[in-house]
This record gives structure tokens, C-alpha cells and sequence, in this order.
């Protein structure tokens, strides 16, 4: 409830100010960048989905152009236990707009990976965002970024090889490297 609280204040924060300079949200993805600093909060994605079709009207794939233009994601771990799993019956009682947006999320980007990779169940599997009773909230933020990166050249690496491997095969144009500054400290 703490992190979806906090990205939906963020958002509609965002929003606010924007439409208070602009006017419209049709150049939303050209002037605001979000960016996903680790999983904690990837309820971004499907919040801006919410508030983009059920405040302002916009079709799903509207939507979906915006949220991926907009959303970027920096992954700090590859730990498995580190990597954010959600029970998808708790999710779904807590949080039922999210859940169902996050469904077809889930839906549409599976029927596009069956399209790409027929009959292998097993990388649909690995890739889906919600499986085994599981919200898996690093797939979801990638499915829902333009950028995905580690947080050196080396862990950017090794996502590619390991932990997000499908989805690098799948876009390896979505995966850059930008190493994340360490400022030097006087102590």
C-alpha cells in the first residue's frame, strides 16, 4: 500500500504540473521522463495506464505509448530473493484496478511473445509478469520501460546474460548501460 500510495501521489503530481504548463497530456512522453530506480516502484507503470484511460480517456494502446515512452528502469540486483515477487492474491484484494490492469499487461505481452517464440512455453513462462501465483515486478518493469540498465558496465552485462537474457533476446535494443556515478566524499 506505502509504495503504490507513493507512485500514485507522484504521478498525479507529475500530471498536475504538466497539465498546468502545457495544457495536454499528447506531448506527456516527448517532455517527462520516470525513471524506475530498482522494482520498488514499478506500480508506476500500470498507475499511469490507470490514470491515463480512466481520468483522461486514453485508448489501452494510447496508454501503453505513453507509459513505455515515458518509463525507464535501472535494475540493481540479480539476486533472486532480492528481486520483487508480489502474492498475486494479496496484489489483487489490495490493489483491484492495479491487478486487472496489470492482467492485461500480462495478456497482451504474452500473446506477443507466443507470437514470437510459438510453442515454447518455457520462456513464456520465464517472461511472463504474473506466473505461479506471482506478481514478478522486474519483469514487469521491464515490459513497461524503453530503457533497461545495471548500474555499472559489468552488472549491465551480466542482466543481459543471465536474469533478463530472454528479454534481452526478445529487445536488445532496450538495454543500454549507464553507470551510476559514485561522487567522491570527504568524510
Amino acid at each position: 500500500k506505502q509504495q503504490y500510495f507513493f507512485v500514485s501521489a507522484s504521478i498525479q503530481d507529475i500530471i498536475r504540473r504538466h497539465l498546468r504548463d502545457y495544457g495536454t497530456l499528447d506531448n506527456f512522453a516527448d517532455l517527462v521522463t520516470i525513471h524506475l530506480n530498482d522494482t520498488h516502484p514499478v506500480l508506476a507503470v500500470p498507475e499511469l495506464m490507470r490514470i491515463l484511460m480512466d481520468v483522461y480517456n486514453y485508448t489501452w494502446d494510447d496508454a501503453w505509448y505513453t507509459v513505455t515512452k515515458t518509463i525507464s528502469y535501472t535494475n540493481h540486483t540479480v539476486m533472486p530473493e532480492a528481486l520483487e515477487c508480489w502474492n498475486e492474491d494479496l496484489f489483487s484484494f489490495k490493489l483491484p484496478r492495479i491487478h486487472s490492469i496489470v492482467k492485461e499487461i500480462n495478456r497482451r505481452f504474452c500473446a506477443d511473445l507466443w507470437n514470437a517464440y510459438p510453442g515454447d512455453w518455457g520462456k513464456i513462462s520465464r517472461m511472463a509478469i504474473i506466473g505461479h501465483s506471482q506478481v514478478r515486478m522486474a519483469n514487469l518493469s521491464v515490459v513497461g520501460s524503453h530503457t533497461v540498465n545495471g548500474v555499472s558496465a559489468l552488472h549491465s552485462d551480466i542482466l543481459k546474460k543471465t536474469v533478463f537474457h530472454d528479454f534481452y533476446k526478445y529487445t536488445p535494443d532496450k538495454f543500454t548501460n549507464v553507470t551510476n556515478g559514485i561522487a567522491h566524499r570527504r568524510w
